[in-house]
């Protein structure tokens, strides 16, 4: 498969496409990195009614993207060919344009912004989008934290779908949910998903072509801003760890909500 990939800049998105190229079967044309101008670390830093809570919440974020992903980072050669654009910029023309003509068989998006361009139609049904969190349960933003901050550890998850113009509304391809284990806090689940998201990825542009049609969750689910995260929010996320959110669910019997299973990966 020759594809594009559209993301970001962080640690996570760099591990990302350089997995996703290291695998023979994919040829990456290339990757367009969005900046990091808008990235949590930045957004807390700039803003002045942000909390030590907070704040310490972005670096231990920082720290555990790290400890995942710096070992394949550093000995990994890069075969993504990655450029550098401002946040944002996936859709100003040049872009486009470029993308247009190299004319991928698939563009694989996790982490860039919203697309608003010519590309959804351009690549309609060849317009793979990553969306950490469950759709469509949680929508917009945070979307594996808030779970978390609720108390639904169920709903932790990734999902695959073709993309469209709203905002994870697309139609759903395969989903999963994140591994639990004792000890765990919430960067260490995310990151753990991370990791089995991009390996899953791999199996669905490998097979993109033997995917079926799956029956779509029906639920209206819940929709979160970026400014909806706060401090009050980031202290019942911790609140809910210390408590012993995650004992609590390992040991619960679980009536767990639908989520797409797409058989085409089970052939």
């Amino acid at each position: 498969m020759r594809i594009i990939i559209l993301t970001g800049s962080e640690i996570r998105h760099e591990y990302f496409r350089k997995k996703i190229a290291s695998d023979p079967r994919i040829s990456v044309l290339r990757s367009f990195c969005e900046g990091v101008e808008e990235s949590l670390e930045n957004r807390i830093r700039n803003n002045k009614n942000s909390s030590t809570l907070e704040a310490q919440h972005a670096e231990a974020r920082l720290q555990s993207e790290k400890d995942f992903f710096r070992d394949f980072i550093s000995t990994q050669t890069d075969e993504s060919m990655p450029t550098q654009i401002a946040k944002g910029a996936i859709n100003d023309i040049t872009v486009v344009s470029s993308i247009i003509d190299l004319n991928p068989d698939l563009i694989v998006c996790y982490g860039a912004s919203l697309i608003k361009s010519e590309l959804l139609s351009v690549f309609r049904n060849r317009f793979l989008n990553i969306h950490l969190g469950l759709s469509p349960y949680y929508r917009g933003s945070g979307t594996n934290v808030w779970p978390l901050i609720n108390g639904e550890l169920d709903m932790v998850g990734a999902t695959f779908m073709h993309i469209d113009a709203g905002i994870d509304s697309g139609e759903i391809i395969h989903q999963i949910r994140a591994e639990v284990f004792i000890g765990d806090g919430p960067h260490t689940i995310g990151n753990r998903l991370i990791s089995v998201m991009t390996s899953t990825c791999i199996d669905v542009i490998v097979g993109f072509r033997s995917l079926c049609h799956e029956v779509q969750p029906k639920c209206e689910g819940k929709l979160y801003l970026v400014k909806d995260f706060d401090s009050s929010s980031c202290r019942r996320l911790y609140t809910n760890f210390e408590t012993g959110m995650v004992r609590n669910y390992l040991g619960a019997e679980k009536s767990l909500p639908y989520i797409v299973t797409n058989k085409g990966l089970l052939s």
